[in-house]
């Protein structure tokens, strides 16, 4: 059987959106055109590939066990035949996964939204939460770019560091520690608060105060850091989050930031991103745009000017 390459784009649309409608719009063809492409992916596969079940179709596992191999292939089709192309980012069309941590989504994903719709308005992006576990999600091509506070382990795992952070206090308006300065004794007689998407209840300040001879109640942990700073302001619970990618986070809650009375390293932070996409030029550009957005949240604050002083 002579096999239309063409299939693959065409499973490849089908596997990310999951019906035939969706990847019929993806592709810019008619449905009735893309139901014909998935009869001759069946027939090509001996597998059903997508499945009815009530008004909505699944994949099959024999698709599921394809899915990051046939992205991945299409990927390097299309950089292998646009490689020696300009970047035209009014006519690219594009759909990148951008995997961030929530405080960074809340600080800066909409203003990564907006640059790429003015920039390059055929581009879609995906900014799925951040899974519970380590996943190999970006070295199968199936996430683009990822933040993180850590070094990849892997050689094939780019990095580039777009800022640095560091600890601070928030509890509410008339919270105890707002009264009179914060030691490490009151700080650690308090009730905290962690956040961890896998539930953990010690975190490296702890670590930290262990080795002052210090440690701190920690009554429960929050999966995310806008979960936390939701219940800041109805609870004395204290929180020790990043400042920079937080800020305008406490301040639309209207928390009180205090300073954290124990020395910590700054928090680097990373964006990454697998090799293959080193030479792509619309992954560059967007890997730029995102390096961009996300070190405006780490400029330092502009002073009030005279009327906003009053």
């Amino acid at each position: 059987m002579q096999l239309d390459l063409n299939l693959l784009t065409a499973l490849d649309a089908l596997l990310e959106e999951g019906s035939v409608a969706g990847a019929a719009a993806r592709l810019h063809v008619t449905a009735p055109a893309m139901s014909r492409s998935l009869g001759r992916i069946r027939k090509a596969t001996g597998d059903q590939i997508l499945v009815r079940t009530g008004r909505s179709m699944v994949p099959t596992p024999r698709a599921l066990a394809l899915r990051a191999q046939v992205h991945t292939l299409v990927q390097q089709a299309h950089q292998l035949l646009s490689a020696q192309q300009e970047l035209d980012l009014a006519a690219l069309e594009r759909v990148f996964t951008v995997r961030w941590h929530d405080a960074l989504n809340a600080a800066c994903g909409a203003a990564l939204i907006a640059a790429v719709h003015r920039q390059a308005p055929g581009v879609q992006l995906r900014l799925p939460a951040e899974s519970g576990t380590d996943t190999p999600e970006l070295r199968r091509g199936e996430v683009d770019l990822e933040s993180s506070s850590s070094r990849p382990a892997f050689p094939d795992i780019r990095h580039r560091v777009v800022g640095h952070d560091q600890l601070v206090v928030a509890v509410r308006p008339g919270h105890p520690l707002t009264e009179g300065p914060l030691s490490i004794e009151r700080y650690v007689a308090a009730e905290h608060l962690t956040v961890s998407r896998r539930g953990r209840l010690r975190d490296p300040v702890d670590d930290a105060l262990t080795t002052h001879g210090h440690a701190r109640r920690v009554v429960a942990a929050a999966p995310t850091v806008a979960f936390a700073l939701q219940l800041a302001p109805e609870t004395d619970l204290v929180l020790t989050l990043p400042d920079a990618v937080t800020r305008a986070a406490r301040d639309r809650l209207g928390l009180i930031t205090l300073p954290l009375p124990l020395e910590m390293p700054a928090i680097a932070l990373y964006l990454l991103w697998h090799q293959r996409y080193d030479d792509d030029r619309a992954h560059t550009w967007l890997r730029d745009l995102a390096t961009e957005t996300v070190q405006a949240v780490f400029a330092p604050p502009r002073p009030p000017s005279g009327d906003e002083r009053g």
